[in-house]
C-alpha cells in the first residue's frame, strides 16, 4: 500500500516547455512521487527525462517495469508504453490505444486513482483535444485532488478547457504558480488526505478499464458490462463500441479495448474522410484507365460502335471524380474546438 502522495501528470502539445519550467519550481525534498505521460512519438527514442532532470532538482527516468515508487522521483512514461501504478510499483505496459495515444494519460490517472486513491493528485497541462479530463474525473471521485493549468496560460488550451468543463476541478492555476501549489497540498495531505465518493458501480469500471490498460483480455474482464452498445465503430479495428456515461461527458470503448472520448472520436473519423476520397479517387481513375484500354482494343478490332461506347462510359466515369476530387482537397479532421472557434457562414 503505497504511504506517500502520488502526483500525476498529463500533457500534450506544447507539454515538453510546461513540463520543464513545472519541475524548476519543485524542491528538492518534494514529499511525493511524480508520474509524466507527455504524448509522443512511438517511432522516436524519448529525451525527455534528460530534459527533466537538467530543468530542475528532481531525477526523473524512464522507470523500468516493476520498479518500486519513491518519493521526489519523477517517471515518464516511454514511447508506445501505458504507465500505470500497480501497488508500490509502476507497470509499463502494450495495453490498447486511448485517443489513439500509448502513452495516454487517462490510464495513469484511473490506475493512481485506484491504487492510492485519495493520496493522489492529478494535474492536467497544455494539449490538444481531451486526454486527461476522465482520469482526472476518477481521481477526483476517488477523493484525489485535481489541479489544472489556467488554459489561457496554456500554449494549447483545449485540455485544461475539457478538464474544466467536465470535472469539478480543485484548482485552477498558471504554471508560475503550479510548483508552489502542489507542495503545499502535498504537504496538507500528507495529514488530511480527502474522502473517496465513488460508488460501487464507478469503482469496478475503474478496476475493467484499468486492467484492460494493464493488457488483461477486454472480453473476458467485463468490457461490455461498461455501457450499452452504440451505432458507431472503432476506427482502429472496426468493432463495436461501447458507450460509457461519465458524469456529463460521453466515451466509448470498444471489445478489443479502445477508447475515445466523443471529441477525439470525432477527430479521427472526419480525418479519414480525405484519405477514403482519395481511395475512391483512385479506384475510379483506374476504371477510366482500363475503359480507355478496352477502347482502343475493341477500336484495333474493327468495333467502332462498341469503342466509342467505352470511351463514351470513360468520360463519364471521369467527369463525377470532380466531386470526389474536391471532397479530398476540402476535408478537414474536425473537434469541437474548431467548430466552436470556426467563423460563422
Amino acid at each position: 500500500m503505497i504511504d506517500f502522495p502520488l502526483v500525476v501528470i498529463g500533457a500534450s502539445s506544447g507539454g515538453v516547455s510546461a513540463l520543464m519550467k513545472l519541475c524548476a519550481q519543485l524542491p528538492s525534498d518534494f514529499p511525493a512521487a511524480i508520474l509524466v505521460v507527455q504524448h509522443m512519438s512511438p517511432a522516436y527514442p524519448s529525451m525527455l527525462p534528460r530534459i527533466l532532470s537538467s530543468a530542475g532538482s528532481l531525477h526523473a527516468i524512464h522507470p523500468r517495469d516493476g520498479q518500486s515508487l519513491h518519493p521526489g522521483l519523477i517517471y515518464v512514461a516511454p514511447p508506445d508504453h501505458h504507465l500505470l501504478v500497480k501497488d508500490t510499483t509502476v507497470a509499463l505496459t502494450r495495453g490498447p490505444k486511448e485517443n489513439r495515444s500509448r502513452p495516454a494519460i487517462n490510464p495513469l490517472f484511473r490506475s493512481a486513482a485506484l491504487i492510492a486513491g485519495a493520496r493522489t493528485i492529478g494535474v492536467v497541462l497544455t494539449g490538444n483535444l481531451d486526454d486527461g479530463t476522465s482520469g482526472l474525473y476518477a481521481i477526483k471521485q476517488a477523493g484525489g485532488l485535481t489541479v489544472v493549468q489556467d488554459p489561457d496560460d496554456a500554449e494549447y488550451s483545449s485540455m485544461p478547457q475539457s478538464a474544466l468543463g467536465a470535472v469539478n476541478v480543485d484548482h485552477r492555476v498558471p504554471l508560475g504558480e503550479m510548483g508552489a501549489l502542489l507542495t503545499k497540498l502535498v504537504q496538507e495531505m500528507l495529514t488530511s488526505p480527502g474522502q473517496p465518493s465513488m460508488t460501487a458501480g464507478e469503482q469496478r469500471r475503474l478496476e475493467i478499464e484499468v486492467g484492460i490498460a494493464s493488457e488483461a483480455h477486454p472480453l473476458s474482464y467485463g468490457v461490455t458490462s461498461l455501457g450499452p452498445p452504440s451505432l458507431l465503430t472503432c476506427p482502429d479495428c472496426g468493432g463495436t463500441l461501447m458507450q460509457l456515461k461519465e458524469g456529463t461527458v460521453t466515451r466509448f470503448r470498444c471489445h478489443t479495448g479502445h477508447a475515445y472520448t466523443a471529441n477525439s472520436l470525432l477527430s479521427h473519423v472526419s480525418g479519414s474522410i480525405e484519405e477514403k476520397a482519395y481511395t475512391v479517387l483512385r479506384t475510379l481513375e483506374e476504371a477510366v484507365m482500363l475503359l480507355e484500354l478496352l477502347s482502343e482494343q475493341r477500336q484495333n478490332q474493327g468495333d467502332a460502335h462498341g469503342a466509342e461506347m467505352l470511351r463514351a462510359r470513360a468520360r463519364e466515369v471521369e467527369a463525377s471524380t470532380q466531386g470526389i476530387r474536391t471532397l479530398a482537397q476540402e476535408s478537414r479532421a474536425l473537434n469541437t474546438e474548431q467548430v466552436e472557434h470556426s467563423p460563422s457562414e
